[in-house]
């Protein structure tokens, strides 16, 4: 069994077997499975250090949102940013907590990680399901190289709305008009072809246990898991692989001073060093929360984060705000929720 899946249920186990905790203030949380590896890494930590429980619960999104716009969590986690006017007319606040990468994973016999090269319009392709098999002239083209066999592409997508299928779906309609115009970009899509898998664990999973399969998650998740990652022709057209530095590289010029509401989408930036797939991960609380106590935690704790975090979040290969981003958050804490 994977490790993903055997620390998701480790977690799940100890929330669910934890004794309840002597203050009333805790911190319910869910949404982006993104998200979860930094924030249960951060929680634990916050937990021994302060005592204050986090509760944070990997379901998705879309279903995140959901769950606070229903008020039975405190904050969403969420890769999907909201347009300021989604915000204004929800009474939500949001503000981006890390920055992370999505990348393609295979299970090919012989494949080694970051030995499979794509470029967009091919990876577009495959999930079109224009491309079927691994020795597709156009595979074959990018990897001359590359032993791979005359197999059937099992291609494995999420089945539950995601910020991690928004961004992915965001990518590929950038890099392919054909893509762009038959299925577009969304948390959930009508996919052409492929088998789906519930969260990044879930698509990690399948993709591991299905020989000749291709399939994106978050690149914390590959790292976890020693998975085997494909590396991509960038839009500069330069090989690249899914490391800290690339996704810095893609990371550097986001201008979030004048992104209204911390709206933000990073996927195909310019530069010969760039990820392409480069996605931020947001937490979105009510600007007047009903449970003030509840909400003041959640400040608390990713203020915490935010001044703790980084070496933890770098070690899951996610990419920390700078500083000046994280000056701009906390005044827009202190300006627009009302915690008191």
């Amino acid at each position: 069994m994977l490790k993903t899946i055997s620390r998701a249920a480790l977690v799940a186990a100890a929330i669910a077997f934890s004794p309840l905790p002597s203050f009333a203030a805790d911190i319910a949380g869910a949404g982006s499975t993104f998200a979860f590896p930094i924030y249960t890494k951060w929680a634990d930590s916050f937990k021994k250090e302060t005592g204050d429980a986090v509760n944070y619960q990997g379901i998705g999104s879309g279903a995140g949102i959901k769950q606070l716009q229903s008020k039975t969590i405190v904050f969403a986690g969420t890769d999907i940013p909201m347009k300021v006017e989604d915000l204004k007319k929800n009474g939500f606040v949001q503000w981006p907590m890390v920055m992370g990468g999505i990348a393609a994973v295979v299970n090919i016999d012989g494949v080694k990680p970051g030995q499979l090269v794509l470029d967009g319009p091919t990876l577009a392709n495959i999930y079109m399901g224009n491309v079927k098999k691994w020795d597709d002239a156009a595979i074959k083209k990018l990897n001359p190289s590359l032993t791979l066999p005359s197999a059937d592409i099992q291609v494995v997508r999420r089945a539950d709305g995601s910020g991690t299928t928004f961004n992915f779906t965001d990518y590929l309609s950038k890099v392919s008009q054909d893509w762009a115009d038959k299925v577009g970009s969304d948390a959930s899509v009508e996919w052409p072809v492929g088998v789906g898998a519930k969260g990044n664990d879930g698509v990690a999973g399948t993709v591991g246990q299905t020989k000749n399969s291709i399939g994106y998650v978050e690149t914390a998740y590959i790292k976890q898991n020693n998975m085997t990652y494909v590396d991509m022709i960038n839009k500069a057209g330069k090989h690249v692989s899914p490391t800290v530095d690339a996704l810095q590289a893609a990371a550097a010029n986001a201008d979030w001073a004048h992104a209204p509401g911390y709206y933000q989408i990073l996927t195909d930036q310019p530069g010969d060093a760039s990820w392409p797939i480069t996605a931020a991960t947001f937490v979105v609380v009510y600007a007047d929360p009903s449970d003030k106590a509840a909400s003041g935690e959640v400040v608390k704790f990713f203020d915490w984060a935010y001044k703790n975090g980084n070496a933890a979040a770098s070690d899951l290969n996610y990419i920390p705000m700078p500083a000046g981003v994280t000056d701009m958050v906390r005044k827009t804490w202190a300006s627009d929720i009302k915690n008191k």
